[in-house]
């Protein structure tokens, strides 16, 4: 797996995860949504990618977007 399908497999699942807790503990856990759509918009525009950089640190691969 490299950088890039780490990075969206990461976001995927915590947003995934974040509105099924907010449908059966709390509305507020869709505050980790809009921050995981905040930093999906972020790395878009600026080509910084804060997951990326701690992927990079384990070790996987990276790719044609995250470099």
């Amino acid at each position: 797996m490299n950088l890039d399908r780490a990075v969206l497999a990461l976001a995927g699942t915590m947003t995934l995860l974040s509105a099924l807790l907010a449908a059966l503990v709390s509305p507020w856990w869709l505050l980790l949504t809009g921050f995981v759509g905040a930093n999906l918009l972020q790395s878009a525009v600026t080509g910084f990618c804060p997951a990326a950089t701690v992927l990079r640190r384990f070790d996987v691969s990276a790719g044609c977007a995250f470099r």
